[in-house]
């Protein structure tokens, strides 16, 4: 093995799953609290970010870590709790829009307070706020790169993914 250990690729990627693990971790306990797992909470501010705050189920699941099957078992858990509906798609009889509902609503406005407040303390307000725009265009040629379907049922309002 002729391999660099002290190869500074490795130390990118190390570092970003490290600081990713540590703000999840971070994150965990206020999620438990209001009782919504980390993906419920991304599928809430998704659909609630995103045009008549509802996204085609393939396209919320390429701005999710999930996949289409995973998807629909969390949008199946979610709808059974009253936190999103599905609604037919008019122009494609195969697909589906997952819309969030005023419960699903409500449970972000009482989430996302204490949410927002973590994520001052512990990601954003620990950078100068020049390193942050630098962060963020960074982070989002990165997700462009490796995930062009991120932004996909967003991308006509402009809204900041």
């Amino acid at each position: 093995m002729n391999t660099d250990l002290d190869d500074p690729r490795l130390t990118a990627v190390g570092l970003l799953a490290e600081a990713y693990t540590g703000l999840m971790n971070r994150l965990a306990a206020q999620f438990e609290e209001h009782r919504v797992s980390p993906v419920e909470f991304e599928v809430l501010m998704r659909l609630a970010r995103s045009p008549g705050h509802r996204l085609r189920m393939t396209d919320l699941a390429g701005q999710t870590t999930l996949s289409t099957s995973g998807v629909t078992r969390v949008v199946d858990r979610m709808e059974r709790d009253g936190m999103v509906r599905r609604e037919a798609c008019p122009s494609d009889r195969r697909s589906s829009y997952a819309v969030i509902t005023e419960a699903g609503q409500e449970r972000l406005a009482q989430v996302l307070p204490g949410h927002l407040e973590l994520v001052q303390r512990w990601y954003v307000g620990l950078l100068p706020e020049s390193r942050l725009t630098e962060l963020l265009d960074s982070l989002r040629t990165i997700r462009d790169a490796v995930n062009p379907c991120a932004t996909a049922g967003s991308a006509e309002t402009g809204t900041p993914a």
